[in-house]
Parts: C-alpha cells; sequence; structure tokens
C-alpha cells in the first residue's frame, strides 16, 4: 500500500514540475521557440535569448560585479494586442533593477505650489535639524 501511495505521489510531482522550455497559449496549445541559446554559467558570467512564434524576445547578459554578483544588462519584447510591440531594457546591478521602457507609467509632474512647499520644507529642516 505505501509503495503505490508513493509511486502516486510520484507521479503527481513530476506531472506537477514547471516544464521549462514550454510555453502555453491561455487554450493550452504551445507556443513554439523559433530560437534559444545559452552561454555559461562561468562563475558570474552567462549569456543567453530566446524568441517565440507568438513574437516575444528575451534576452540577457550577466558579467561580474563588485562583489562577484552577476550584473546584468537585458532586454525582452513582446506583442500588444494591437500589433504594436513593447520594448523594455534593464540592468540589475548593485545600484539595483532598473527597467527603461516608454510603457513605464511616470508620475505627473508636480504643480509649482507643491514644488515651492517641498522646497520650504527641505529649508525649515536644514535650519532646525
Amino acid at each position: 500500500m505505501q509503495l503505490i501511495l508513493l509511486v502516486c505521489l510520484a507521479a503527481a510531482a513530476a506531472n506537477a514540475a514547471p516544464q521549462f522550455g514550454q510555453f502555453y497559449r491561455p487554450d493550452g496549445r504551445h507556443i513554439a521557440i523559433l530560437s534559444q541559446g545559452m552561454e555559461g554559467p562561468d562563475g558570474a558570467r552567462f549569456r543567453y535569448h530566446y524568441r517565440t512564434e507568438n513574437g516575444i524576445n528575451v534576452e540577457a547578459q550577466g558579467t561580474p560585479g563588485s562583489k562577484g554578483q552577476s550584473n546584468i544588462n537585458g532586454g525582452f519584447s513582446f506583442p500588444f494586442p494591437d500589433g504594436t510591440t513593447a520594448q523594455f531594457t534593464y540592468v540589475a546591478d548593485e545600484n539595483g533593477y532598473r527597467p527603461q521602457s516608454p510603457h513605464i507609467p511616470t508620475p505627473h509632474p508636480l504643480p509649482a505650489h507643491a514644488i515651492e512647499q517641498i522646497r520650504f520644507a527641505e529649508s525649515q529642516r536644514n535650519r532646525f535639524g
């Protein structure tokens, strides 16, 4: 009985494990990987890329950082439903993760009176500690 239970648990775990390198549409159909490549890792150095049939492109490169970590430069893009493409680039290093894209929301600029209030508060903080 224990053997049957163990086999059933092993089968369930294998089925639930992530299937790396396989992508699926919401309707369950497979998305083909058109190209992919990987170099490394060799310490903190690595490079990888892949491109899928539905227009997803990903690439990243790692180089050694100041404390032995991987500093990563990368980017990815994917199509929007309207046919335009979203493109993102990023750097991840000892200064954090810094993405760049025109698709990243930015706050509205502060009105002049708010900027003046902030300046005044800073001057009071500096004056009175």
